[in-house]
């Protein structure tokens, strides 16, 4: 069954950076869109970016500059890098998984359907 599983989060200081992994597990990997997003008490959930089959890339803009998805498809894993954080970044991350094809394949539609991880918790403070 579709498992994927949140890791690396922490609490650092603003200015400071993480890397979080989402390692992942039952699906075609190389074929599926896979995204990122992020939820805090008091805010909507937010879609951060995107990665389709064919290595395409959306970001949200508020975190596009900052913020890098990447995949490893040898080990089934996607990444987050973010550098620099700000306290507005502390919320709890979760990466999630879909087989939608590269044009379809988008935060927004993402949100709607799909296989989440429980999350990793960010703090900046």
């Amino acid at each position: 069954h579709v498992q994927l599983v949140e890791s690396g989060g922490d609490s650092v200081q603003a200015g400071g950076s993480l890397r979080l992994s989402c390692t992942t597990s039952g699906f075609s990997f190389s074929t599926w869109c896979m995204g990122w997003f992020r939820e805090s008490p008091g805010k909507k959930r937010e879609a951060l970016g995107s990665i389709d089959s064919e290595g395409g890339i959306t970001y949200a803009e508020s975190v596009k500059g900052r913020f890098t998805i990447s995949k490893d498809v040898t080990t089934s894993t996607l990444y987050l890098d973010m550098d620099p954080l700000n306290p507005s970044d502390t919320a709890k991350y979760h990466c999630a998984a879909d087989r939608r094809p590269p044009q379809l394949c988008n935060g927004p539609l993402l949100a709607k359907s799909g296989f989440w991880g429980q999350g990793t918790q960010v703090t900046v403070s």
